[in-house]
């Protein structure tokens, strides 16, 4: 939990993890900086040189730790023949080497970085192919990066498989397209990628460093995982794969190797409690199924393997230990799904549940179940949110006033601005910190411009920061307080443009649907736009145009495969190249330039189109956070 002031580190067990986190190690990038081809960096590994020294009082002991051994960037061997690039963006790149080539396990978050790992890896092992892609789930940091290590058209003609668990492409678009503003503008805050790095600022956020700032894309798999069990071998490379859906992602899976005895668990087991849901948002995750996967982990792999790496944090050595690892792992989702719940049914709140929650005596002093990223704190809401929604029953909170109108009356309740501010400060001065955020929020959201409780606020926010121990929640109090000093200012983020080639045209349209102004586009009337897409998703199985209809009806966009029903007469055909539909979802271009440059061919009412588009909203990603 945050405090005042950092404490002594409160896990002193061995330094383990410390000799973990150097094995294998064979060369740094050097310097670690990557750049993007306008000369933009997009990672600067060596920013974090100052980690080496001893822990200053900004920031918890523990998280210090942590985030000295996340640093640490270069090419290491897992076992001879596997390779990892860490410390070059917040996951891990694996290397796997076949017969002919190498395999890429989750290709990082930006192509630079990516293809900067894999330029390290081949000065030290030899100029070898990438002859196979695996995806291990469905978030970006562990995708993003594709374009850098491998060639979207030999995916598209077979010669490369691109292997990902079941429900990945329609997860993957809706993390990063359906809902992606938001969660970028509150990933800036998860992960502090717009701080300044020191001791005082972005340590790291515990799974990693930070996000890296460079061009995202998504190849689509053209190889899915259906089922436990399922065994392929690709470039000589024999591997067995278990589903774990609903676990840390919505599609995740696990990948043994039998022939290495070797066990990748995606992120479903690393060196910190995770999260079971994300500061940035996300679908809330099951502990209960998490916990029950890594039994399964457990039973199908534990015999025959020696060695178990993630795609974040170093690998852990020795059937033992490997074994010993993924059990406290799984007692540690199984205790916060149990005892959550049973907090629950003895009439506790979530936020009751996070103040009575702790680990118990086995694991409390374990590090690697430590809340560096995920919070016990933040997991128990999310826990109850999960069962119980957002009502916690007492009917006083069923009808709250939103935010800035109850600020306004709970500030004039309390005597006024200048009287909160000044019995704030009584608090601060006597380290109420967490109250102190709560009461100054009031007059932030009622007042946002009042000089001295921005500037209260934001030492608040500030202390909090520097005495956290989990890494997301020290980035949200610091940017909290940065905002507050500088004003909401443009923020290093990243667009969905490169992933849209990769999605189905169904989820194209989706985007747009959520894009609507739904108010406006209900006073718009009825409107059907059908579309023919000359080159469809899948040419060998599906010849000639791809015929969708668009039915605009009552604010609500509805993508409809085929034809409008009942015989229904489009206002407008469309027909277009599925390259140029992309490219207008992707905003680089738009439909009337497109038409103008004959891409597009439209047949009936064209004002049917700008009606449509003149119904889109372009999220603003620089919305307030910390003020209305």
């Amino acid at each position: 939990m945050p405090g005042t002031t950092p404490t002594p580190d409160p896990h002193p067990d061995d330094d383990q993890d410390v000799a973990d986190a150097d094995r294998g190690f064979i060369a740094r990038l050097r310097p670690g900086v990557v750049r993007d081809a306008a000369g933009r960096t997009v990672w600067d590994a060596d920013a974090y040189a100052f980690l080496d020294g001893d822990c200053p009082p900004t920031a918890h002991p523990s998280l210090w730790r942590q985030s000295r051994l996340t640093a640490r960037q270069g090419l290491y061997e897992v076992v001879p023949g596997v390779y990892q690039v860490r410390g070059l963006d917040l996951s891990n790149i694996t290397f796997v080497e076949g017969d002919r080539g190498v395999l890429v396990i989750d290709p990082l978050i930006s192509a630079e970085v990516a293809a900067a790992a894999l330029a390290l890896y081949r000065e030290h092992r030899g100029d070898r192919p990438v002859t196979g892609v695996l995806y291990t789930h469905s978030h970006i940091d562990h995708f993003g990066g594709v374009h850098g290590v491998a060639d979207p058209d030999a995916a598209a003609d077979g010669s490369l498989p691109v292997i990902a668990p079941a429900g990945f492409l329609a997860h993957a678009a809706g993390e990063n397209v359906i809902t992606g503003p938001a969660m970028a503008r509150r990933s800036v805050y998860m992960y502090g990628a717009a701080l300044p790095k020191g001791p005082a600022g972005q340590i790291g956020c515990g799974l990693g460093q930070t996000t890296s700032l460079g061009s995202t894309g998504l190849i689509a798999p053209n190889l899915d995982v259906r089922a436990t069990g399922q065994t392929e071998t690709v470039d000589g490379v024999r591997m067995v794969f278990q589903l774990t859906p609903g676990t840390e992602a919505p599609a995740e899976m696990n990948i043994h190797f039998p022939g290495l005895r070797l066990l990748c668990v995606a992120e479903n087991a690393c060196h910190t409690l995770h999260n079971v849901l994300t500061l940035r948002g996300a679908l809330v995750r099951d502990p209960s199924a998490w916990a029950r996967y890594l039994t399964e982990t457990l039973r199908l792999f534990a015999g025959t393997t020696d060695v178990v790496f993630a795609s974040h944090h170093w690998p852990t050595w020795g059937q033992d230990r490997a074994v010993r690892f993924l059990e406290e792992q799984r007692d540690a989702y199984a205790y916060l799904h149990d005892q959550c719940v049973r907090l629950i049914n003895a009439g506790y709140t979530g936020a009751e549940i996070a103040e009575e929650l702790r680990l118990p005596p086995g694991l409390e002093k374990r590090r690697h179940v430590q809340g560096h990223y995920g919070s016990l704190s933040h997991n128990a809401k999310a826990v109850y949110q999960r069962y119980m929604g957002w009502f916690d029953g007492n009917p006083a909170h069923l009808w709250q006033h939103p935010p800035r109108e109850a600020a306004r009356r709970y500030t004039e309740f309390m005597g006024g601005a200048d009287a909160v501010v000044a019995k704030a400060r009584v608090c601060f001065d006597r380290g109420d910190l967490r109250w102190v955020a709560e009461v100054l929020n009031h007059v932030l959201f009622a007042d946002p411009e009042h000089a001295e409780a921005r500037a209260l606020q934001a030492e608040t926010f500030e202390r909090l920061g520097h005495g956290s121990e989990c890494g997301p929640w020290r980035n949200f109090y610091l940017t909290g307080a940065a905002e507050l000093r500088g004003g909401v200012r443009g923020a290093p983020g990243r667009g969905a443009s490169g992933i849209v080639a990769a999605l189905s045209v169904e989820q194209i349209f989706q985007s747009m649907a959520v894009r609507l102004d739904g108010p406006r586009a209900a006073a718009a009337g009825r409107l059907l736009l059908r579309w023919e897409i000359t080159d469809p998703d899948d040419r060998t199985r599906n010849p000639g145009p791809d015929v969708w209809t668009l039915l605009l009806s009552n604010g609500a966009l509805t993508p409809m495969p085929g034809d409008a029903p009942r015989g229904e007469a489009p206002h407008l055909t469309l027909t277009l190249s599925r390259a140029t539909l992309d490219a207008v979802a992707g905003r680089a271009t738009t439909f009337p330039d497109a038409i103008a440059a004959g891409e597009i061919i439209v047949d009936g009412d064209v004002t049917a189109l700008t009606t449509l588009g003149g119904l889109m909203e372009r999220p603003d990603p620089r919305f307030p956070i910390v003020t209305p």
